[in-house]
């Protein structure tokens, strides 16, 4: 399930890289961006674009790298003010950019295993809509799961 065009159905390629540092700066005077992105300049934060359009910037999230717990967290994720609710025109843009987290996590030698801590109400969206379960304050997402969502949004990435 890559980013699809919710109109036409057709799936969209993307690629997800490390923002730069003119990113932020666009970041911080967009709209469609409400966090401020240069308080997590000391993570990792990648951004998440389509291949053909690398100006527009889709959704963008913070990680850190957890080794002595073998785990990555995802500290802030945000999608575009205008792929949100009814006005989005592209889906799984928030998917995309988890399932690179857990890439990473593989990458890393940490089995998949990406931990957050999201707002109490987001609890219940990311155990349906990702398969996170929970650990105490976080959420987790390990081995299997992983590959499950790795395996769901991978045919549209580049990067």
């Amino acid at each position: 399930m890559p980013l699809k065009n919710r109109q036409s159905g057709k799936s969209l390629v993307s690629t997800i890289e490390k923002l730069r540092e003119d990113d932020y700066h666009w970041l911080s005077s967009s709209p469609d961006f409400q966090f401020d992105w240069t308080v997590e300049k000391a993570n990792e934060v990648y951004k998440i674009s389509l291949v053909d359009e690398a100006a527009t910037v889709l959704g963008v999230m913070s990680l850190t790298d957890v080794p002595e717990e073998f785990r990555i967290h995802l500290n802030l994720i945000e999608v575009a003010d205008t792929q949100r609710g009814k006005k989005k025109t592209i889906d799984n843009v928030a998917g995309c950019l988890i399932a690179f987290a857990c890439r990473l996590a593989f990458a890393r030698g940490y089995l998949g295993f990406v931990s957050l801590q999201p707002k109490t109400k987001l609890i219940q969206y990311y155990q349906a809509a990702y398969g996170f379960r929970q650990y105490g304050r976080l959420l987790g997402i390990e081995q299997d799961g992983a590959i499950s969502l790795i395996q769901k949004y991978r045919e549209d990435e580049k990067g």
